[in-house]
C-alpha cells in the first residue's frame, strides 16, 4: 500500500480508502468480510457517514482490537430522524449522534471530524453563522476530533469552504465525468442520472481552481464517487467512448492535487481487492485517455497530469512540474512557500529541459509542454 500525508495534520492515509456505505443494512458477517479484507490489503482509512447505530457497531465489532489500525472519517450532524438519512445543524442533535459514534466504535475520539454535507447557501449559513462551528471547532479542541473536515459535491461552496481557513480536509465528489461537466447544478443524483445527456467542455474551471486552491492551502482531499456510482463502469451508462476500468478510476482521482485517498465503495471482499489491484497496474492499464478520445478537442492544451508525456530525456516530471505550475499561476505574486518548496525538492528542474519535443510528441491533450517548463523555470528559479 502506498500512503499520502493528509495535509498538515501529522496523519497519513493509505491511497485507497474504504466508503463504508454498502455495509448499511448488511449482515454482520458481510461487514466482517469486508473490514478484514480492507485491513488486510493495508487500507487505513474508512468513511462512515451512516448515522445508523447498526452499522456503526457492526464495523466497531469487525475492528475489535485493530481500532489504532484505521482513521475514521466521521461526520458531524448526519442523522436518520424518522428513519431516513438527513442533515442538521442543531447542535443538540449533533452532539446526540456524535456521541453514538462515539460509543459505536468504544472510543473517545474519532479522526477525521467532517462537517456534513456543504453543499448550499443554506448549508454555509448554517455552519459558520451558528452555533454549529463553534460545537465542531470544540470537538477538537477537546480532542474528540484530531481533525476538522467537510464534505461537498459543489466546487464553488467547497471552496468557500476551503478559503474560511478552517479545514484541514476535504471530502469531494472526484471523478472524469463531473471533472468535464459544465453545470450550474451540482447535486449528485442529478448528474449521475443524466451522465449521458451532460455536455462535455474540458475540465470546469470551478473544479480544476477548487483542487489547486486546496493543494495551495495545505487542504488535502479524500473522494467520494469516484466510480460515478458504478456508471463510469458499465457500457451502458459511460459517457464516454468505452467503459473506464475501476483502476482507471482511481487513478484519475489520485492525479488531481491535493488527493490523498479515494474512498471506494465495497461490499464484498473481491471488490476491495479489485480497487486494492491498483498498485499492480501498468501505466498502460491506468492510462485513461483513450475512453475519452471523442472528447479530446475540448481537452487540448490542458494538462492533465497523467504522465504519457514520459519519459523525458532530462528525467524531469513533467506532471509534477506542471501541477505545481498551475497552482502557482493561480497568484504568481504570493505563491505559496510549500509549493515553492516542494519545486525545490524535484530532482530535476524546469531549466533542465531541451526542447527536444518528444514529450509534446507524445501528449495525447497537446499541452505547450516546452512553454510550461520555461515559464516554470521563470517562476520558481
Amino acid at each position: 500500500m502506498i500512503y499520502r500525508p493528509i495535509g498538515n495534520t501529522g496523519m497519513s492515509a493509505s491511497i485507497i480508502g474504504l466508503g463504508t456505505e454498502h455495509l448499511d443494512n448488511r449482515p454482520y458477517e458481510v461487514c466482517e468480510e469486508v473490514i478484514d479484507a480492507a485491513l488486510e490489503q493495508g487500507i487505513n482509512i474508512f468513511d462512515v457517514f451512516m448515522p445508523g447505530t447498526e452499522v456503526r457497531n457492526n464495523i466497531s465489532k469487525a475492528l475489535k482490537g485493530r481500532r489504532d489500525k484505521v482513521l475514521i472519517q466521521g461526520h458531524i450532524g448526519s442523522v436518520d430522524i424518522r428513519e431516513q438519512y438527513d442533515r442538521t445543524r442543531d447542535v443538540p442533535t449533533c452532539r446526540k449522534y456524535f456521541e453514538n459514534l462515539l460509543r459505536s466504535f468504544k472510543t473517545d475520539y474519532i479522526d477525521l471530524g467532517m462537517m456534513f454535507f456543504i453543499d448550499t447557501e443554506e448549508d454555509f449559513k448554517g455552519v459558520f453563522e451558528t452555533e454549529y462551528i463553534s460545537y465542531v471547532q470544540k470537538l477538537k479542541e477537546e480532542g474528540k476530533i484530531r481533525a476538522i473536515g467537510a464534505s461537498s459535491h459543489n466546487p464553488e461552496m467547497a471552496a468557500r469552504i476551503v478559503e474560511t481557513g478552517t479545514i484541514e480536509l476535504l471530502m469531494f465528489s472526484t471523478n472524469l465525468a463531473y471533472d468535464m461537466v459544465h453545470t450550474d447544478i451540482y447535486d449528485p443524483g442529478t448528474i449521475n442520472d443524466n451522465l449521458n445527456n451532460l455536455a462535455f467542455k474540458g475540465i470546469d474551471p470551478k473544479r480544476d481552481y477548487l483542487y489547486k486552491l486546496c493543494d495551495s492551502k495545505g487542504v488535502a482531499i479524500t473522494t467520494m464517487k469516484t466510480l460515478g456510482a458504478g456508471k463510469l463502469l458499465s457500457s451502458d451508462f459511460s459517457p464516454f467512448s468505452q467503459p473506464l476500468t475501476v483502476g482507471q478510476c482511481i487513478h484519475y482521482a489520485l492525479t488531481r492535487p491535493a488527493v490523498v485517498s479515494t474512498l471506494i465503495g465495497c461490499q464484498t471482499r473481491e471488490e476491495v481487492l479489485e480497487a486494492v489491484n491498483y498498485l499492480n497496474l501498468t501505466d498502460e492499464e491506468k492510462d485513461y485517455s483513450q475512453a475519452i478520445k471523442n472528447h479530446r478537442g475540448t481537452l487540448d492544451s490542458k494538462c492533465m497530469y497523467c504522465n504519457h508525456c514520459l519519459p523525458c530525456p532530462s528525467q524531469i516530471n513533467i506532471a509534477s512540474i506542471t501541477r505545481l505550475l498551475d497552482i502557482a499561476a493561480l497568484d504568481e505574486n504570493n505563491i505559496p512557500s510549500k509549493i515553492k518548496k516542494e519545486y525545490s525538492l524535484s530532482p530535476h528542474k524546469a531549466s533542465e529541459c531541451i526542447a527536444c519535443g518528444q514529450c509534446e510528441a507524445r501528449c495525447p491533450f497537446n499541452v505547450k509542454i516546452i512553454e510550461n517548463m520555461e515559464e516554470a523555470a521563470r517562476l520558481f528559479e
